[in-house]
């Protein structure tokens, strides 16, 4: 093979590329437009101003091209790892169910499914951690298993970064501080999960959630994604130190 051809089949590829990313962009950037376009006429119920120019017109338009382009991107990857837990874990393949969100409002969140429904005799689901297999471990321990909550973004009942959503039992054990959690859209990942993960208290993960609420900056969301990715890698405070998850949150004991 001469190298002019060489060179123009390499040329061919690189354009091809060049081609796919621009239409990624333009389909990234006409959702993000149409996501900042219904932020306007969107009702906040809890009170909570937004502090920022980023947080008020930028943060949803951002984290709406961000998740749409990584949603096309990883498509394949979703395809893969959904044939592989319906074939290791079996049927439903993604795990569906309801969280609360800004203002406690309850949507249903999407993951991919990492346990088995294996039962006892008297038919009650056995403990997590004799449902949770190695392949449904792998999963979590790299966040594989969230990727479908990209959708949950793209809706706008999530964002990037933010609290965690939690189960909607919690909302009544939640104290004043802890409620403020649900001041904004709950994230893929946060502070929390960046500061510890499932290793700390529920206590100080509320800590950081509010702590969180209380300063949205691009620069901040910048710095917890790296984070997190460095979580990732280094697989960071996956379990608790009594738990192949976490802990219910049965609420904060008051001081007497």
């Amino acid at each position: 093979m001469s190298v002019r051809v060489m060179m123009a089949g390499g040329f061919l590829i690189v354009k091809t590329v060049f081609r796919i990313i621009r239409v990624i962009v333009g389909i990234s950037a006409v959702c993000a437009a149409a996501a900042g376009i219904f932020q306007i006429f969107e009702k906040n119920e809890s009170g909570h101003k937004p502090y920022g120019v980023y947080e008020k017109y930028v943060k949803r338009p951002l984290d709406v091209f961000l998740s749409t382009g990584a949603l096309i991107v990883f498509g394949p990857v979703l395809i893969v790892i959904a044939i592989l837990v319906r074939v290791k874990l079996g049927s439903p393949v993604l795990f569906v169910q309801e969280r609360p969100g800004r203002d406690g409002k309850i949507f249903k969140m999407f993951k991919f499914r990492t346990m088995t429904d294996r039962r006892d005799e008297k038919g009650r689901l056995l403990p997590d951690k004799d449902r949770l297999t190695p392949f449904g471990a792998a999963l979590r321990s790299t966040s594989l298993d969230e990727l479908p909550e990209l959708i949950n973004i793209i809706k706008g009942d999530c964002a990037v970064c933010g609290p965690r959503p939690l189960l909607v039992q919690y909302l009544e054990r939640y104290d004043e501080h802890q409620a403020r959690r649900h001041e904004v859209r709950p994230g893929f990942t946060g502070l929390a999960q960046t500061h510890g993960r499932n290793a700390i208290s529920w206590e100080e993960k509320f800590d950081w959630d509010v702590r969180y609420v209380d300063k949205i900056t691009f620069l901040g969301d910048a710095k917890i994604i790296l984070d997190t990715v460095r979580t990732v890698i280094k697989r960071e405070g996956i379990s608790s130190a009594t738990s192949s998850t976490m802990e219910e949150f049965m609420g904060t004991a008051k001081p007497q």
